[in-house]
């Protein structure tokens, strides 16, 4: 481009600035974007403000929840049945007419079932993980059922 075009352009284009159709015609898209912009600000608002009342239409449903839970529970621990199953367990009281056995701690224990150990169990086989990662992939996309998925027969 020469200077000569470039010149021209300009002139071009301030001669239409000065042209009052063209001149309305920015200032009504200046006007629609202005007011689609509010427009768009103001849904983002409602949007957010409705966020947060939902959030806190739910804290306060859980807070209800919560506060009838703790009623129920003060009903519970007013009841008859709570306070005899505490005397029973607290102090060793029994309702009248009841007989108390006592059972020695050794005798107790010898009908008890050891639990299991807390370690998680260590691998079956020898085969590196990567392997048996693989094997179960194959397995997968192959439709193929492992040996734990086989049903027992």
């Amino acid at each position: 481009m020469d200077i000569k075009n470039i010149a021209g352009k300009t002139a071009y284009y301030a001669n239409r600035l000065t042209d009052v159709r063209f001149l309305g015609q920015a200032l009504f898209v200046v006007l629609v974007l202005l007011i689609s912009w509010s427009g768009i600000k103001a849904i983002q608002t409602n949007y957010s403000l409705q966020k947060e009342i939902s959030r806190l239409r739910q804290q306060n449903d859980v807070m209800r929840l919560e506060n009838e839970n703790l009623a129920l529970k003060n009903r519970y621990f007013n009841s008859d049945q709570y306070l005899e199953l505490a005397a029973r367990q607290n102090f060793g009281l029994a309702a009248p007419g009841e007989k108390i056995i006592v059972v020695p701690k050794n005798v107790a224990l010898s009908y008890t079932v050891d639990l299991p150990s807390d370690k998680p169990p260590g691998p079956k086989s020898k085969r590196p993980a990567y392997q048996r990662n693989f094997e179960s992939w194959v397995n997968f996309f192959l439709h193929r059922q492992s040996l734990k998925d086989k049903p027992a027969d």
